[in-house]
């Protein structure tokens, strides 16, 4: 039954970082990022096989657990994601406010028009 919870939190959260990140303004977009960033944490998790039943400790005189136990790789890789995530989440932020510092606009469409008039056009393909 958790599972069917956490499923539907995380297809909101997934839907909820596509709206932000498809934005136009920059903090919304930081922000879909980082809902982004929380809901594939969320979904590692429930892959993990969510369980609360003994911690995995392997008692002495067995090769493995006597029980089914919680599956501890799942938790290690979130705690290194949400260091990254939460450091990716400044940089942005940081990179953010100097962009909005620079160009005096929080819009990308604002943004775009910050841009000296006779710059040279991107390339159509590589």
């Amino acid at each position: 039954m958790i599972e069917f919870a956490l499923s539907a939190l995380i297809g909101l959260f997934f839907a909820v970082s596509i709206y932000l990140i498809l934005s136009k303004a920059i903090i919304r977009m930081l922000l879909g990022i980082t809902i982004l960033g929380n809901g594939v944490n969320l979904l590692i998790f429930t892959l993990g096989r969510i369980t609360r039943e003994v911690p995995p400790i392997v008692p002495d005189g067995l090769l493995q657990p006597a029980t089914t136990t919680a599956n501890p790789l799942p938790q290690a890789l979130i705690l290194t994601a949400i260091v990254i995530g939460f450091a990716l989440f400044t940089f942005l932020l940081v990179l953010g406010y100097r962009a909005y510092q620079e160009l005096d606009a929080d819009n990308t469409d604002n943004m775009r028009l910050a841009e000296p008039e006779n710059a040279p056009r991107p390339p159509l393909s590589y």
